[in-house]
């Protein structure tokens, strides 16, 4: 089979791409512009070209004809190879149902199964009759209600800080947070594998983004010492738990640097709040280092089975992002439902810690399960249970086959992940069965045997 050229991946399921190198762009570069000009371009009136020159000029100054030369999405469509916006009728559990078909699905992030829980159905439905649909204004002048007030406290106690604050996305929150605290004279470092949000956010910034190779505390020792006569503040932000390859950050080195550059630590802990720790508080909790992150930032969209993004942190600088972050100074505030859905997640988890040790228990089985099978899971501990496949050509093949046997799983290909390292990228939840795990262990040994990843 022949590639077509694929689109790259989305990013962690819709948030989680890292850019690897500099000069790579936040999207693969696009394939020339056929032979014919797309109707809108002579239509519109800008030009009648009568030579080649004059053609190739017209599609050079129409914004819009990258995006009508953009083919690959269809051809994909047309092959039945596009693994990228699938649509879910319904969800129960660890299935759902997608075109009629009920499929086991590997790639949510609902790591302790609470978004189907009736208690935090109920939570929304109160807070709708009370508040309505939505905010209509902005947390700075007439969006805030008392449910924000009780959300950011109850958030500050959970996290083991003096405060926090609520954004609308957690995407909105990365770009808030950093955008607000980094400034022109400031440097940031960042591991490459750091989510998107992130890499998005410090653009945004007017600081210097220094970026160290994945996991290398060597690297980014280095760079801070390299930035020691520089003026300015330093930020050091790593996820705590990074989306495409699972590896928990080595948040003890990392905060022990920072001590000797005199440098402050952010924690990005949305596939770690909920999961890692005795009470789920995360990754400063499970290195018993809460005291020690300035600041932890976290999305309601994972374990806490709602929507919305929020940091805990010192007061003063959580005000700080409160009244200088233009992205949220000037978005729509966060609705009732979604703020109730959360409190009420947050109430369960540490209520009752048998949701996160059933993610544990199903995390080792398929781990296990996988590593026994000869799967390379890239040294995962975590929910996140990534399957090198290496091609993109075989991913994509290999997600297919999956997919035909019932399986919901997602292919993460570059920019993602690094060229020649694409994986299918399957994560569990507290309410996947035995079963239904031990059946997505036997789908991925038939397709991996078939496909030569595994003999």
């Amino acid at each position: 089979m022949s590639s077509p050229g694929w689109p790259g991946a989305p990013g962690r399921a819709a948030r989680g791409a890292c850019y690897p190198d500099e000069s790579q762009s936040p999207t693969r570069p696009e394939a020339p512009l056929s032979n014919s000009v797309h109707p809108s371009i002579s239509s519109s009136g800008l030009t009648h070209p009568e030579s080649d020159g004059e053609l190739r000029q017209a599609r050079e100054h129409d914004l819009f004809a990258k995006a009508h030369a953009f083919t690959r999405a269809e051809e994909l469509v047309a092959l039945g190879l596009n693994p990228y916006f699938r649509a879910i009728e319904a969800q129960h559990g660890g299935a759902v149902t997608v075109e009629g078909r009920e499929m086991v699905i590997t790639g949510s992030n609902d790591y302790l199964g609470l978004t189907q829980d009736p208690r935090l159905k109920e939570a929304a439905r109160a807070a709708l009759d009370d508040f309505g649909t939505s905010c209509t204004g902005s947390r700075f002048l007439t969006g805030t209600l008392t449910l924000h007030e009780v959300l950011e406290l109850r958030l500050a106690e959970f996290f083991r800080k003096p405060a926090a604050l609520t954004f609308s996305a957690g995407f909105l929150g990365a770009l808030s947070i950093i955008s607000a605290l980094v400034g022109r004279h400031d440097i940031v470092y960042f591991d490459r594998e750091n989510h998107a949000s992130l890499f998005d956010a410090a653009r945004l910034s007017f600081g210097t983004l220094r970026k160290y190779a994945h996991g290398d505390m060597d690297a980014l020792e280095r760079k801070l010492a390299e930035d020691s006569r520089k003026p300015g503040g330093r930020l050091i932000v790593t996820d705590g738990v990074f989306s495409m390859s699972g590896h928990v950050a080595k948040l003890p080195e990392i905060v022990e640097i920072a001590r000797r550059h005199d440098a402050r630590v952010m924690v990005d802990d949305a596939h770690a709040s909920g999961v890692l720790g005795a009470g789920g508080r995360g990754t400063a909790e499970h290195f018993g280092l809460e005291h020690e992150v300035d600041l932890i930032f976290g999305t309601f969209s994972k374990s806490l089975a709602s929507v919305g993004g929020f940091v805990a942190g010192d007061a003063k600088v959580v005000n700080w992002i409160k009244y200088k972050a233009r992205p949220f100074m000037f978005t729509a505030a966060l609705p009732a439902m979604q703020m109730a859905a959360a409190l009420k997640a947050l109430e369960i988890i540490d209520a009752e810690p048998w949701h996160r040790e059933r993610l544990w228990e199903n995390v080792r089985r398929l781990r296990d399960g996988m590593s026994s099978l000869g799967f390379d899971n890239l040294g995962s501990t975590t929910p996140i249970v990534p399957v090198l496949v290496g091609p993109d050509e075989t991913t994509v093949r290999f997600w297919r086959a999956l997919w035909d046997e019932g399986v919901f799983s997602t292919p993460a290909l570059p920019p993602s992940v690094p060229a020649g390292q694409a994986i299918v990228r399957t994560s569990v939840n507290a309410n996947h069965t035995p079963e239904q795990l031990d059946r997505v262990l036997t789908v991925f040994e038939a397709v991996g045997r078939q496909l030569g990843v595994i003999v």
